[in-house]
């Protein structure tokens, strides 16, 4: 029980924010009679959050330099439009017309790197004004109306499935196959990364509690493929989104440039002083971004299957507050990928079970907000206890 304690003392945001998660899908799993935890409401989760997961992925690292963009939302509803005019009015190939829309997103995501790193002019101010000058964009590109309807293939970008090559008549065979070895690729990293802890003489998890990790992630992983084999099995968007949530934490957690970004939001002065490109580093997190936020753009057209003059509408504070519930501090240097995800799954779950229940865009709005409001107290009070 003592190491226990000293595991969750230890990694408290984090833990604290999972088991919140876990509360939350509770509660709601027996307010809405079951309907929370429902194939198709899982498989809807994913589909319906998958663009805000994307941007707070991206707005993590942000705030980690200890910046802030505002713009994103603007910017995924500029990318929308310009892959309505490139796919449906110029009948533009889909696969080349998402590499330009990254590639613009890049592009504008440089732009306003440029005047956070290079000018010096607050990230708030510079972002304030993209959001503005993007959204004026968007409304001029499609003059006020919605441009429709995509092309089948890129439709599926957002709401396709991998088929089952084995034909499962009630459940999605290949699914359980993907669960079954990412379940088998995690307990190795997992044995592994113990056994490199052993031989460099650092402290790990005793015997036990290591045990009922690995079977907590075995049975969460299992319990989660086997509801979306009985649907429709695994979406294309959900390998994305894997693979982008693997790719951000080792890049994070492995890579001399997330170490750099860490030291750039805990002390700028200092990393600078050290040798870091602090410029650069702050450059390359707002080109990242803007990636991100035109990646975000495109799925949610794809979903919506049109390009509005409103898509994006407050993208930018839902991928903020997922940010902040999942661990981020307001003072930079701190936050995780994973954190990051868990805190959009929050807002998720959130939404999804207030909808269910029939609660008001204004209850849900406020009880957001609260939300919001107390993680980051929660970080204020802990900075202050640390």
């Amino acid at each position: 029980m003592k190491a226990l304690l000293n595991v969750i003392q230890n990694n408290v945001r984090q833990y604290s924010m999972t088991f919140a998660l876990l509360l939350i899908m509770i509660l709601f799993q027996l307010l809405t009679d079951g309907i929370l935890l429902q194939p198709l409401n899982i498989t809807n989760l994913i589909l319906q959050n998958s663009y805000i997961l994307i941007l707070a992925i991206g707005m993590v690292l942000i705030i980690i330099t200890g910046h802030i963009d505002l713009s994103v939302g603007s910017i995924a509803a500029f990318i929308g439009a310009l892959s309505a005019i490139l796919m449906i009015q110029m009948n533009l190939d889909p696969i080349l017309s998402v590499l330009i829309c990254l590639l613009v997103g890049a592009l504008v995501g440089a732009w306003q790197g440029f005047w956070v790193a290079y000018v010096k002019i607050p990230a708030f101010i510079v972002t304030l004004a993209g959001m503005l000058i993007f959204r004026g964009i968007t409304l001029i590109m499609l003059q006020g109306q919605s441009i429709a309807p995509y092309p089948p293939s890129f439709q599926r970008l957002s709401s396709g499935f991998l088929p089952d090559v084995f034909n499962g008549s009630s459940l999605h065979l290949l699914s359980l196959l993907i669960g079954v070895l990412l379940c088998a690729i995690l307990i190795f990293i997992e044995l592994r990364g113990r056994k490199r802890k052993q031989n460099n003489g650092t402290d790990v998890l005793n015997p036990t509690l290591f045990i009922l990790k690995l079977v907590g992630i075995a049975a969460v992983i299992l319990g989660f493929t086997y509801i979306l084999a009985s649907y429709r099995g695994i979406p294309y968007i959900l390998i994305l989104l894997i693979a982008l949530i693997a790719f951000y934490a080792f890049l994070t957690k492995k890579t001399v440039f997330g170490r750099h970004i860490y030291a750039v939001g805990g002390n700028e002065k200092a990393a600078a002083l050290s040798g870091i490109k602090t410029k650069r580093v702050t450059f390359m997190v707002f080109v990242n971004m803007g990636v991100l936020a035109a990646l975000s753009g495109l799925i949610f057209a794809a979903r919506l299957n049109a390009a509005t003059p409103r898509a994006g509408n407050l993208f930018e504070l839902d991928a903020i507050a997922a940010a902040f519930i999942g661990g981020a501090s307001a003072y930079g240097g701190v936050g995780t990928v994973i954190g990051a995800v868990v805190g959009g799954l929050v807002m998720g779950v959130m939404n999804n079970g207030m909808s269910i229940l029939g609660l008001g865009i204004d209850w849900q709005q406020a009880i957001k907000g609260l939300v919001l409001l107390a993680a980051v107290a929660f970080d204020i009070m802990n900075k202050k206890r640390g």
